[in-house]
């Protein structure tokens, strides 16, 4: 039998703070609060109704996901991206995302690549640049799962809070075009998933890539 000293402790009820942090979390990604912003628990408590603990429990949860960012003399502030965040950011996006495409390639069925073109479809139907935002994430989501490899889906979702949070300092830099531009892009990434061209789809994903982050490095002009 365990002894007293090596008991494991109940579990705790976490579901109130985990409901916070959702809705926090979506309030960061519908643009309610934008990179820099404040978020003062007492105002959230009052908004959310809900006491200042559960709100103090999901903004550690979201300070885990990279979304927010604690300081005792600033207090706690949604995650503003430095030049270095997104360097790193893009790297560690770019081996995940290399080594899934070249799995899907290899390994993925008619069933997952009609999940990308599903997908795919949906954004040239978003008139909004939060919902293209959300579906971007999506249709790099199906990319991950179609790579088969489960521990390759929890290191995208390690960073995928952050990489949305990316997503959403791009459009807050320009959208001129956006609109327009991002359906074409992952088109044309689904066609070269779907012909199994393993060399023109590195190039194209890691050209997708580099397009965001010189909007939001200011290393382009419009669209």
């Amino acid at each position: 039998m365990m002894s007293e000293q090596g008991k494991v402790p109940p579990a705790r009820r976490r579901g109130l703070a985990d409901e916070v942090a959702d809705r926090i979390r979506e309030a960061i990604f519908t643009g309610t609060y934008a990179p820099g912003a404040q978020l003062r628990e007492v105002e959230l408590s009052g908004v959310l109704q809900v006491s200042r603990g559960p709100v103090r429990e999901a903004l550690r949860v979201l300070e885990r996901e990279g979304l927010v960012h604690c300081a005792w003399h600033r207090g706690t502030t949604v995650t503003t991206l430095s030049p270095e965040d997104v360097a790193e950011l893009t790297s560690l996006r770019g081996a995940l995302e290399d080594l899934a495409v070249r799995r899907v390639i290899e390994l993925a069925s008619d069933e997952d690549l009609a999940s990308l073109d599903k997908v795919a479809a949906l954004m040239e139907r978003a008139d909004d640049e939060h919902e293209m935002v959300r579906l971007d994430i999506a249709f790099h989501d199906a990319v991950f799962a179609s790579a088969r490899h489960q521990r390759l889906v929890d290191a995208w979702e390690g960073i995928r809070c952050q990489v949305h949070l990316f997503l959403l300092t791009r459009i807050g830099r320009n959208t001129e075009g956006y609109l327009g531009r991002i359906p074409r892009e992952h088109r044309e990434l689904v066609t070269a998933l779907r012909v199994r061209d393993t060399d023109s789809a590195l190039e194209l994903f890691a050209a997708h890539r580099r397009h965001a982050v010189d909007v939001v490095t200011g290393n382009t002009g419009p669209s």
